[in-house]
């Protein structure tokens, strides 16, 4: 019997992405680092099923990663009402805020500008069956992973939105293990979004 990849390829991934939630949702910068292996396994699956844009923002997941773990581990925003916190090495971490209000709608600009300029590659110059959803699903990840590696408290807000669409999305191209993936990350996003807020009146 032929060994089938697209099912070895999706369990994997939702194996990883389990991983991947675990660490978001404690804040934990190891996330980066399974940041940087999960896109090399949904490349191949993306591609697979004619979801070009998603399969070119894993390229930016790999690259983000860097950048996320860097900011995490080693910048630091001051604050007024809390002192910035010492990790056990004494190196300073980034703290967790709220996203201002002028980046907050910086960043919803920049998220349906994105949107637009996607939806317009693939309709122009792929075969793209869902270029709407699968446009914005990219472009707002986009903009949610740069949120969460300036670790925002509202990057989870971004991801409830996107998860979502992902669920139908990706039920709809057949890749069903990403799809509970998705939706378990819809579930998950609304208590880190709470978790988050506790973490940071702390």
């Amino acid at each position: 019997m032929e060994f089938n990849w697209d099912l070895f390829l999706q369990i994997l991934g939702f194996t990883v992405g389990i991983v991947y939630l675990w660490y978001e949702y404690h804040a934990n910068a190891k996330v980066w680092a399974i940041s940087a292996i999960m896109p090399m396994i949904s490349m191949f699956i993306y591609f697979r099923k004619g979801l070009y844009a998603d399969f070119a923002i894993n390229i930016y997941y790999v690259v983000i990663a860097i950048y996320g773990f860097w900011n995490w581990k080693f910048s630091q925003r001051k604050s007024s009402q809390e002192e910035i916190k010492e990790t056990n090495s004494n190196k300073s971490e980034l703290r967790i805020t709220h996203c201002p209000l002028s980046i907050a709608i910086g960043c919803i600009a920049t998220s349906l500008l994105i949107w637009f300029l996607i939806y317009q590659i693939l309709i122009n110059f792929t075969d793209s069956t869902v270029p709407i959803a699968d446009a914005f699903t990219t472009a707002f990840s986009i903009v949610g992973l740069w949120m969460m590696a300036r670790k925002y408290i509202e990057q989870w807000l971004c991801w409830m939105i996107v998860d979502a669409v992902c669920v139908a999305l990706y039920f709809y191209k057949g890749i069903p293990f990403y799809a509970v993936l998705y939706g378990i990350y819809t579930v998950i996003a609304y208590f880190g979004y709470r978790k988050w807020l506790r973490i940071a009146t702390q």
